[in-house]
C-alpha cells in the first residue's frame, strides 16, 4: 500500500455509543494503526432535530474508555478542521454553488406536499417512489414566480442518464448501480444545510480519506457520494461495508432488542472491562488467522488485516461475551476486581461507602472468592447475597440433601466443632470438618455437601472453609441452629 492510509468514523451526536458504531470506530482505529496510518473522527452533526446535547461528548468518552485513541477531531484538532459539520457549512455552499454554476445541479422549489403527491402516484402505478425531475428545466420565469410565492429552494444534483457506478468493495467484492436507479437528490436542503451525502463526500475528500470502512446499510449511500466525485473529477476512496450484526436467531440487531445490552455506557456500567470489550467487538465480522481469541489491544493491532472482514453476518453471542470478559477478570489483580464489584456493593447498600478498615479487608475477602468465578462487576451483589442475611431459604435441591438420614447428627457434630473456637480461619474449618468426618464417618460428598447447603443454602459456590470463615462465626452457628431443628421438628 503506498498511499498513507487516512480513515474516519463519523458519528451523529443522536445518542450513547451503539456496539455497531464502536465497532465501525474499532476497525477503522485498527487499519489505521496496523498500516501506521491516522484515524479521523468527524461528528456529523447536521440533522439537528435528532441531535442530543452532549451526544459527541459520550461518544468520545467511551471510545476512549474502549481504549481507542485519535489523530484528529474536534477536541484535538488537525490540519483538516472543522471537524464538526455544522461548522462547515460555508465549505459546503461553496461545493454547492460550484455545481449550480456548472449545471451539474439545480433549484428546486417543489413543496413537501407536491412531492408526496407525486410519490403517491407512483405508487399508485406500481414504480418505485423516485424524484420526477420535474423542476429540472425551470425557465426564468417560472423561477421568478415561485421565488415571488416566497418559496424557498433546495438544490439538487443531476443525476446522469446512462451511467453505471461501480466499485470494488473490499468486503462485498464488485458491486455495481445504474444512474437509472436515482432520481436527482437534494444535494443542500431549504434550510441551506447539506444532505448527508454531499457532506459526507465533500469532507472525505477534503480530509483526505483513502478508505471508508462502514457498515452494509450505508450501500445505497455509495453511488450517491461517487456522483459528487466524478462532478468534481476527484479519486473515489476505497470502500468496505461490514456486515450486519445480528442477534442468536439471527436476526439484525435493533435497538428495540431488549435481548442484549446494545450500548457500550451500560457495559461499562456493569462492570466490564474494556480490554474485554475491545477484543469481543472486533471478532464480530473479523476474524485473524488460526483458533486463537484472547488478544491484547497491541496483538489486534499487529494482526489486523481488512481483507479477513466477513462476508457474512456476526453473531452478537452474550454468553461468549460473559465468558470472555471472565477471562479478563481472571488475569486481573485483584485491587482492580475490587475496584470493579465495590461500587457495586456500595449501590446496593450491602456496604457503606466510608467503611473502617476491617470491614473494607473483609468485603474485599469476600470479593476475593469470587475472582475467578466472576463474569462482570455488578454480578458480585447477587453471587454474594448469602453473606448479607441471617436468615436463608432452602430450595429444593437443597432439601433434597439435607433430608439424608444422617445430615442431622452430622450438622450437630460440625456446630459442636465450631462452637469450641474462638474465630474462625479457613484452617480451623478445615480442621473441624475433618473431625465431623472421623467421629460421624461421613466422607466425601456426604460430608461436604450438606456442610456446603446448610451454611451457604447453595449446592456449588466457592472453597467452602473460605466462605463459612467470612460468614463468620455467630451466622453460620445460627444457621445450623435453625436448620437443625427444622430437621429433626420435621423428623
Amino acid at each position: 500500500m503506498t498511499e498513507k492510509v487516512r480513515v474516519r468514523y463519523a458519528p451523529s451526536p443522536t445518542g450513547h455509543l451503539h456496539i455497531g458504531n464502536a465497532r465501525t470506530a474499532l476497525f477503522n482505529y485498527l487499519f489505521a494503526r496496523s498500516t501506521g496510518g491516522e484515524f479521523v473522527i468527524r461528528i456529523e452533526d447536521t440533522d439537528q432535530k435528532r441531535n442530543v446535547e452532549g451526544g459527541d461528548i459520550g461518544q468520545l468518552k467511551y471510545l476512549k474508555w474502549l481504549g481507542i485513541d485519535w489523530d484528529e477531531s474536534v477536541d484535538v484538532g488537525g490540519d483538516y478542521a472543522p471537524y464538526r459539520q455544522m461548522d462547515r457549512l460555508h465549505i459546503y455552499k461553496k461545493y454547492a454553488d460550484e455545481l449550480l454554476e456548472k449545471g451539474l445541479a439545480y433549484k428546486c422549489y417543489m413543496t413537501e406536499d407536491e412531492l408526496e403527491q407525486e410519490r403517491e402516484e407512483q405508487r399508485a402505478q406500481g414504480k418505485v417512489p423516485m424524484y420526477s425531475g420535474a423542476h429540472r428545466d425551470l425557465t426564468q420565469e417560472q423561477i421568478e414566480q415561485y421565488e415571488a410565492e416566497g418559496r424557498r429552494p433546495s438544490l439538487r444534483i443531476r443525476v446522469p442518464a446512462n451511467e453505471t457506478y461501480t466499485f470494488k468493495d473490499i468486503v462485498k467484492e464488485k458491486i455495481t448501480f445504474e444512474s437509472s436507479d436515482f432520481g436527482d437528490w437534494v444535494i443542500m436542503k431549504k434550510d441551506g444545510t447539506p444532505t448527508y451525502n454531499f457532506a459526507c463526500a465533500i469532507d472525505d475528500y477534503l480530509m483526505k480519506i483513502t478508505h471508508v470502512l462502514r457498515g452494509e446499510d450505508h450501500i445505497s449511500n455509495t453511488p450517491k457520494q461517487m456522483m459528487v466525485y466524478r462532478a468534481f473529477g476527484w479519486e473515489v476512496p476505497t470502500f468496505a461495508h461490514m456486515t450486519l450484526i445480528v442477534n442468536e436467531e439471527r436476526k439484525k440487531l435493533s435497538k428495540r432488542d431488549e435481548s442484549i445490552i446494545q450500548f457500550i455506557e451500560q457495559y461499562a456500567d456493569l462492570g466490564y472491562l474494556p480490554e474485554a470489550l475491545f477484543n469481543f467487538i472486533t471478532l464480530l465480522g473479523w476474524s485473524p488467522q488460526g483458533e486463537e481469541e484472547l488478544f491484547t489491544r497491541e496483538q489486534l493491532t499487529e494482526i489486523f488485516d481488512p481483507e479477513r472482514l466477513s462476508t457474512s453476518p456476526a453473531v452478537f453471542d452474550p454468553h461468549k461475551l460473559k465468558w470472555m470478559n471472565n477471562q479478563y477478570i481472571k488475569e486481573s489483580s485483584l485491587e482492580r476486581v475490587v475496584d470493579l464489584t465495590l461500587p457495586h456493593l456500595i449501590e446496593a447498600g450491602k456496604v457503606d461507602e466510608d467503611m473502617d478498615g476491617s470491614t473494607r479487608q473483609w468485603v474485599e475477602g469476600l470479593i476475593s472468592l469470587y475472582h475467578n468465578q466472576l463474569n462482570y462487576g455488578a454480578e458480585i451483589v447477587e453471587l454474594t447475597e448469602l453473606f448479607f442475611r441471617k436468615e436463608i431459604n432452602y430450595n429444593e435441591e437443597c432439601m433434597d440433601v439435607l433430608n439424608q438420614e444422617h445430615v442431622p447428627s452430622m450438622l450437630e457434630h460440625f456446630k459442636s466443632e465450631l462452637e469450641q473456637l474462638d474465630e474462625l480461619t479457613p484452617d480451623d474449618v478445615k480442621a473441624a470438618t475433618k473431625a465431623t468426618q472421623k467421629a460421624t464417618g461421613n466422607k466425601g460428598k456426604k460430608l461436604f455437601m450438606p456442610i456446603r447447603v446448610a451454611t451457604t443454602a447453595q449446592t456449588h459456590g466457592p472453597e467452602l472453609p473460605n466462605a463459612i470463615t467470612l460468614l463468620g462465626k455467630e451466622t453460620v452457628l445460627h444457621r445450623l441452629e435453625q436448620l437443625i431443628n427444622k430437621l429433626n421438628y420435621s423428623g
